[in-house]
């Protein structure tokens, strides 16, 4: 079994029960969730949409990082997104943040994921699930946080 860290956001619909939905299926999937963040409501960018609700989960698969990615996208067609413009309002968002200690760069996926140390609404839940350095990277998600400021971020209570 490999360690993943998994970000999620949503924010269309029913954001909290969206991420509720994608954790549901994060395990028929093949993902066990070990930990999951609170959710954190964050200023959508671009900004001409809704804010999201994001959270982080750590876990553990088999599946090997392409066959997760494609379970992830699978989970994402099954809660409702759909083809739209990069960036733009989703139901749900789904991606690979770290799997193991793995670096990766492929025209279809990079791990880690890029510009994590830039993102608050990816430290900040993160910093909720993983309590040491993080893999690659060598620092924890509160070091790159405290760098970075919330960015808007705020915790909202749990998923």
């Amino acid at each position: 079994m490999s360690a993943v860290l998994l970000a999620l956001g949503s924010n269309l619909g029913d954001r909290r029960a969206n991420l509720r939905a994608a954790l549901a299926a994060l395990e028929d999937a093949g993902i066990t969730v070990q930990r999951t963040s609170f959710a954190w409501e964050t200023p959508p960018v671009p900004a001409d949409q809704p804010p999201f609700l994001n959270a982080a989960a750590a876990g553990a698969t088999g599946l090997p990082p392409a066959e997760l990615l494609a379970a992830l996208k699978q989970i994402e067609r099954a809660l409702g997104r759909r083809p739209a413009r990069r960036w733009g309002p989703r139901p749900i968002d789904l991606d690979i943040l770290f799997y193991d200690s793995l670096r990766l760069d492929t025209p279809d996926l990079t791990i880690p994921h890029p510009r994590i140390a830039e993102r608050a609404f990816v430290l900040a839940p993160l910093s909720e699930v993983w309590d040491g350095p993080l893999p690659v990277l060598g620092e924890t998600a509160l070091a790159l946080l405290g760098r970075i400021g919330l960015q808007g971020a705020r915790r909202v209570g749990p998923i």
